[in-house]
């Protein structure tokens, strides 16, 4: 007769790859039912959005198979996304904030932001995307949304809602060019109302597009919140490189963790299959090596990620199978494990 002891002890020698841990150690096992010669359990990882998610359940299935007199092995893949500390804000809670920045302007680091935020509430995360690029914001126009919605009923404003991602941003905010030249105090204000005057709930991840650079707004949003770590968004050519190593800069003076690296408009396939690499090659890589993190993922020149931001149709959403809808989800995975790394670590060492 098969046992839950001997269930747990095949599980037990089941690694996540990310955390270095077995599945048993992580308490990522819950419902043991055992019925004859079939055993039925749940693998509650750390983010819906775990890139290993297929290994793990194939490594769990094949082990118990094995090292049980199991025939049959149902599993259920569920995901709960922890901190060390969630952000809680009263009616707002936020388990991770994940700041999106870049060097300097052009390179798509708004694209980046919402396609990742997208991917991850695709994978059915719970997700909002605040648009902090207080100077630039182009995050209504890629989504296709203009205006919040009604506040009739409410105490405090509601984000819009989208592709199941609540979203913030100045541009609701004020007329269609509209400059808005603002001081470092009003900057810092703005963000602040941001995180508490709206009714974001209970959230997996909070997204945050930064403005290009290092200024006041990358700072009031360190002081104002908890981060849990940055993404750096940088294009292959040298230029670009040396802001961007400037931002890896600024995120370490403010002891914000980096999560790794994305190389925008990495390369152009041609007809033939070939790459054509139109601003240089592995600048985004050669970056993470030499400031000792992950090159999240590349994404290649594509027309659509241009059309769809322009016509409020992300690629995530319109092309998810495309050469760079596959690249965003890739990135968000990676951000994901990365968070979940963090986390766990924090959880570790106490």
């Amino acid at each position: 007769m098969i046992t839950k002891e001997a269930v747990l002890n095949a599980l037990s020698t089941v690694m996540d790859p990310d955390l270095h841990q077995d599945l048993v150690t992580l308490n990522m096992i819950e419902n043991i039912q055992i019925d004859e010669d079939k055993v039925s359990f749940s693998i509650v990882l750390t983010t819906p959005s775990c890139p290993l998610k297929g290994k793990i359940e194939a490594d769990a299935r094949k082990a118990v198979l094995t090292m049980t007199k199991a025939e049959e092995v149902d599993i259920r893949m569920t995901a709960k996304v922890k901190n060390s500390k969630t952000i809680d804000l009263g009616d707002n809670c936020f388990r991770h904030v994940i700041a999106v920045g870049s060097g300097k302007g052009g390179v798509g680091k708004s694209t980046v932001s919402l396609n990742i935020a997208l991917a991850l509430a695709n994978d059915g995360a719970k997700v909002g995307l605040l648009d902090a690029d207080i100077y630039g914001p182009n995050i209504p126009r890629m989504l296709g949304i203009d205006h919040l919605p009604d506040i009739a009923d409410y105490k405090k404003l509601r984000p819009a809602e989208i592709h199941g991602l609540k979203v913030v941003s100045i541009g609701f905010m004020v007329q269609p060019g509209q400059p808005l030249i603002w001081r470092g105090p009003m900057l810092h204000s703005a963000i602040q109302q941001f995180i508490t005057d709206f009714e974001w709930g209970d959230l997996d991840y909070l997204v945050v597009d930064l403005p290009p650079g290092t200024g006041d707004v990358q700072l009031s949003l360190a002081q104002s919140i908890p981060i849990s770590g940055a993404v750096i968004v940088t294009t292959p050519q040298q230029v670009a490189i040396d802001d961007a190593s400037r931002a890896v800069g600024m995120v370490e003076k403010l002891e914000i963790p980096l999560f790794g690296i994305v190389e925008n408009m990495s390369y152009l396939t041609m007809q033939d299959g070939s790459k054509l690499y139109v601003f240089g090659e592995n600048g985004g890589g050669s970056l993470a090596n030499q400031v000792g993190t992950r090159l999240l993922g590349r994404v290649p020149i594509d027309p659509g990620i241009g059309v769809g931001g322009d016509i409020g149709s992300p690629v995530v959403m319109q092309e998810p199978l495309s050469d760079s809808g596959k690249a965003f989800v890739e990135i968000a995975r990676n951000v994901a494990a990365e968070a979940s790394k963090a986390a766990f670590n924090k959880i570790k060492s106490g």
